[in-house]
Formats: structure tokens, sequence, C-alpha cells
């Protein structure tokens, strides 16, 4: 399938199984896409605002050049995805899952990314900005990447937990 400079509004996506899809030069707004399942496929220059993402899974696919505003993008899963110049802005990220993906393109602005998954992520580069990063798992997959100073606290957590450090509460 592919999708060339469209509006996208208000469509059910939801469930729908891709394999080398291609959308370029689109706008999908205010749409269901929840558990859409999508392999080795691929947007380019794409604005995704507004829409209910749950579950999706886009695997092994590529991203570039792609804003996702406003998005419920909890559970997803991006495994093995290699994403380019990529704004995630003010989106539910709870439970999302980056294993083995390359986000050194991605930044991530006003996003909730509590209990999220970086294992094996290539993160040199990638930004998190104003982000809730409670229980992120993977956490020393993100070497490299820039964290803002007000968001480390929450991180310091996880990244203890990792390196095997035992946070004592002194009373």
């Amino acid at each position: 399938m592919e999708i060339d400079t469209c509006r996208l509004t208000g469509v059910d996506l939801s469930g729908t199984r891709l394999t080398r899809a291609m959308v370029t030069n689109t706008v999908i707004e205010r749409s269901n896409l929840s558990n859409l399942r999508a392999m080795n496929s691929s947007l380019i220059r794409v604005a995704v605002t507004t829409n209910r993402m749950t579950g999706v899974a886009w695997t092994n696919g590529r991203l570039r050049d792609v804003i996702f505003r406003d998005c419920r993008l909890d559970l997803t899963r991006f495994r093995s995805t290699t994403a380019a110049n990529v704004l995630f802005e003010g989106c539910n990220l709870k439970q999302a899952d980056f294993q083995d993906a390359d986000l050194r393109g991605v930044t991530f602005e006003d996003c909730d990314l509590t209990s999220a998954q970086f294992s094996g992520a290539k993160m040199d580069g990638a930004r998190l900005l104003d982000c809730v990063l409670v229980g992120v798992n993977g956490v020393t997959s993100m070497a490299g990447a820039g964290v803002a100073s007000r968001d480390m606290v929450a991180l310091a957590y996880s990244l203890a937990g990792a390196l095997g450090i035992t946070v004592l509460d002194e009373e």
C-alpha cells in the first residue's frame, strides 16, 4: 500500500495489518489507529496529530521527518525501527517499546515515557525534554542522549537500579 500527499481525518484503521507500506507527505489527524500492525513500513514527511494509537506495532520500519503530536501511543512497539528527524510532542508513551530501535534522530518533548523500554536502542544525540521518565527500562542504552536537567531526578532511580545501586532513604 502507498499513500502520498493525503489528509486523513477521522479514519478508523484500528487492527489494520500492513506490510511494506509507504506513507509520504501526509497528515493523519483525529483518527483511530489502535492495534495497527505494520512490518517493514515507512512514514516519510508525515504529521500524526491527536490520534488514538494504543498498541500500535511499527516493527522493523522507518520514520523520517515525522511529527507525532498529542497522540495516545501507550503500549506501542517501535522495535528495530530507524527514526531520523522525528518529534514526539505531548504524547502518552507509557510502556512504549523502543527495543533495538535507532533513535539517534528523535526528540521526545513533554511526553509521558513511564515504564518505556529502550533496551538495545541507539540513542546518541536523541533529546528528552520535559518528559516523565519514571521506571524507564533499558536505561543504559540511553548513553549519548540529552536529558533535561529537571527530568534527571526521576531517571536517577532507573539508572541506579541498572547499575545495581541501592537508593537509601535517610530518616
